[in-house]
């Protein structure tokens, strides 16, 4: 998984973030995330459920197990 300023991170069921800062020059974890449903910024080391949303690509979310 690497990862750019602007991407999302998909994880659990609903919850989003904008990707605001990734460490690693090589775009390895963790992740600066900013979650979008309360603003709260944490470092992320995603496990492997999580998904990158390339910045700029919609986030679909649903029940046919392409969300997240």
């Amino acid at each position: 998984m690497r990862a750019r300023i602007g991407d999302r991170l998909a994880v659990g069921e609903g919850r989003i973030g904008e990707v605001v800062g990734v460490p690693s020059a090589d775009g390895a974890p963790p992740y600066i995330v900013k979650w979008l449903k309360d603003g709260h910024i944490a470092m992320v080391f995603p496990d492997q459920y999580a998904r990158l949303i390339p910045g700029g690509e919609p986030v679909t979310t649903g029940g046919s197990g392409d969300a997240a």
